[in-house]
């Protein structure tokens, strides 16, 4: 998470310069633009860096981001700390001086700098970047599959008629959907087999050597000697595209990440308009378009029918489900929600586990969880998917976690909420909420995001994730320390835990005291509504920006609120120092009962308001303001109030 760090600092860095709190931070301005520079420069490393992971890449970036937070702690601290003793009319000589603090962060992050400034003299940065060597799986002709014959028989048929022009066939859809096993049935089958003079496989994966992929293509057609071997690229394109000169071919490249793959290799196949065809398996809908021979074909997700027969197939071989377990194994299957990947790794652990009803009831309560404890493969088949994001939408796609499961995610808050935690990169001449749907609409290209609703124009109104995915963003997002999720599968947050983000699905084990002490909180998502009054003192978290709930209570307001959702009332009378406290607000979305909030004029920072309770005054007069004086909120995107 060091690059979603770096942008939650630019963005408060840049911000405290450019609008109200500047007078706050004068005698520091210069250490703070300094600070931007270094920021820029390693935002841009982590631009430039390869997106697998290594040793010396997951250090540095472990490293950036403890001193990012470090540094976001302390100037958030100041600020807040400075807006008080304001409202107070006094000074606090007493705090630790707030330029020697910011002073030691700086010198953590050049030294960084330093660290990365010498990777990339040294060029190590390419060397970091292993090749893997394409392969060639063996046959999978004992991999189960259970329906899906309608869609075997069409890409056969795809295959097999239309144009005598060469074409190329890309299967595309999530990690873990069977895009492989539905190629390898159709590759291995018997009409396929006679119809084609020439076959090969090639198992690309995410970073490749054009060179080892010509062997594997050549290895496969049992072409491949130690004198070919030798050969130079070249010399191996050659020998290739000789060896298909004139023959009617089908060659697979399984599991391609990128569309430098085709562009590397289409000239290599020789179009003698015999109907030779390519077929490609991809997770990206950028890879399987870009050739644009003919249209994609795009895997579906099992029928509940399917999967059933699938998980009975793989658990009971021929033999039927015995009546007891009948009804809790439907649930097993539909809690799956018809990804052959879960399927198949809860069907295997069942079918070598005792069979009893209390077992398979643990199982179906915890699908993700027992995947994840039983099945190394399978999370790195999903981690895939994530280790191949560019750095700006890893953030994005963890935070997708934070929502409950099944949740029907509306892309209206999802959005307001990626502005709100600081997520998005600038684009010159794009709002952050066109780069925040931007953004989504490449995670639903990458097949991470499942839309739900649309609307009459085509755009994305609510979206989901699959089970196994979420339960993916939240391990890999507690790992980093970037959300925390309280609900009842999970342990308590442990004493001393530094947790940024709490996302809570269920008040138990939640110590509400040890997260005020002993947490740096910034967001709190509350969906356990039933419960919501518990966590009303997490309003008072002194750096929290965001607080999403159903009703709270309030006696003030932190300052660095962003985000505030749900109803509140207060416990006090509110204070005419509000104004002072809410100035970096973005979104307010208030269910009050009736309650007029004058300050709301001077809240500049506003985006979105949505107000179905509350009072919209009038703004003030021009002799109140002055004779000069109009009142615009220049931020102001969306606006709704029935009062």
């Amino acid at each position: 998470m060091a690059y979603a760090s770096l942008l939650s600092l630019k963005h408060l860095l840049e911000h405290t310069l450019d609008h109200d709190y500047q007078y706050l931070i004068l005698d520091e301005k210069q250490q703070i633009e300094s600070l931007l520079q270094k920021l820029s420069f390693l935002q841009d490393f982590l631009d430039d860096s390869p997106q697998k992971s290594s040793e010396t890449i997951d250090c540095l970036e472990s490293q950036i981001k403890d001193a990012a937070y470090e540094a976001e702690d302390i100037i958030e601290s100041h600020i807040t700390d400075r807006v008080h003793e304001e409202i107070a009319s006094k000074r606090d000589d007493s705090l630790t001086p707030f330029c020697h603090k910011l002073d030691e962060v700086i010198e953590e992050i050049d030294s960084i700098k330093k660290m990365v400034e010498k990777i990339k003299d040294d060029d190590d940065v390419q060397d970091l970047q292993t090749r893997t060597k394409p392969s060639q799986p063996a046959s999978s002709g004992k991999s189960s599959m259970v329906g899906l014959d309608d869609d075997i028989m069409e890409i056969k048929v795809r295959l097999t008629r239309g144009s005598s022009s060469i074409e190329t066939l890309s299967v595309v859809g999530m990690g873990g959907i069977g895009k492989t096993t539905l190629t390898r049935k159709v590759y291995d089958d018997e009409k396929i087999v006679q119809y084609f003079d020439n076959r090969a496989w090639v198992t690309v994966s995410q970073n490749y050597s054009a060179r080892e992929l010509l062997l594997g293509l050549l290895d496969s057609m049992k072409k491949l000697t130690d004198e070919v071997r030798e050969k130079s690229f070249e010399e191996l394109a050659d020998y290739l595209y000789k060896n298909l000169k004139g023959r009617m071919y089908l060659m697979v490249l399984d599991d391609v990440w990128d569309t430098k793959v085709w562009d590397n290799v289409k000239r290599l196949f020789p179009n003698d308009n015999n109907g030779s065809r390519i077929m490609m398996t991809t997770r990206l809908e950028n890879v399987a378009g870009y050739d644009n021979s003919c249209s994609p074909h795009h895997m579906r997700f099992l029928t509940e029918g399917e999967s059933w027969n699938l998980f009975c197939e793989i658990v009971f071989g021929k033999d039927g489900c015995p009546t007891e377990l009948k009804q809790i194994g439907k649930k097993i299957v539909q809690n799956c929600q018809g990804l052959p990947l879960a399927i198949v790794v809860i069907a295997g652990l069942l079918s070598k586990a005792t069979k009893t009803q209390h077992y398979w009831t643990y199982v179906g309560e915890n699908i993700s969880s027992v995947i994840a404890s039983n099945d190394d493969n399978c999370y790195k088949i999903i981690s895939l998917s994530y280790k191949h994001l560019p750095h700006h939408l890893k953030g994005c796609f963890l935070y997708i976690g934070i929502f409950p499961e099944d949740y029907n995610i509306s892309v209206s808050k999802l959005v307001k909420l990626w502005v709100a935690e600081r997520l998005l990169k600038p684009v010159i001449s794009k709002s952050l909420e066109d780069v925040a749907r931007e953004y989504l609409l490449e995670l639903v290209h990458r097949n991470l995001i499942l839309v739900r609703v649309k609307s009459s124009i085509g755009k994305i109104k609510s979206c989901s994730i699959h089970d196994l995915l979420r339960d993916f963003c939240v391990r890999e997002a507690q790992r980093q320390k970037f959300f925390h999720v309280n609900n009842m599968g999970l342990c308590g947050i442990s004493e001393g835990t530094k947790v940024r983000r709490l996302s809570i699905h269920s008040h138990r084990k939640l110590d509400l005291d040890n997260c005020l002490q002993n947490m740096r909180l910034r967001s709190v998502l509350n969906f356990d509504w039933e419960h919501y009054h518990q966590s009303d003192k997490l309003i008072n978290s002194r750096l929290l920006s965001v607080f999403d709930t159903y009703e709270t209570s309030i006696n003030k307001f932190p300052v660095n609120l962003r985000y505030f959702a749900g109803k509140f009332h207060f416990t006090r009378l509110l204070p005419e120092s509000l104004l002072y406290l809410l100035r970096n607000l973005q979104t307010l979305i208030c269910g009050n009962e009736v309650l007029e909030i004058s300050e709301i004029w001077e809240m500049r920072q506003l985006r979105h308001v949505n107000l179905w309770g509350l009072v919209l005054p009038d703004p003030p007069s021009a002799e109140t303001e002055g004779e000069n004086s109009i009142i615009v909120l220049d931020n102001l995107q969306t606006y709704y109030c029935t009062r």
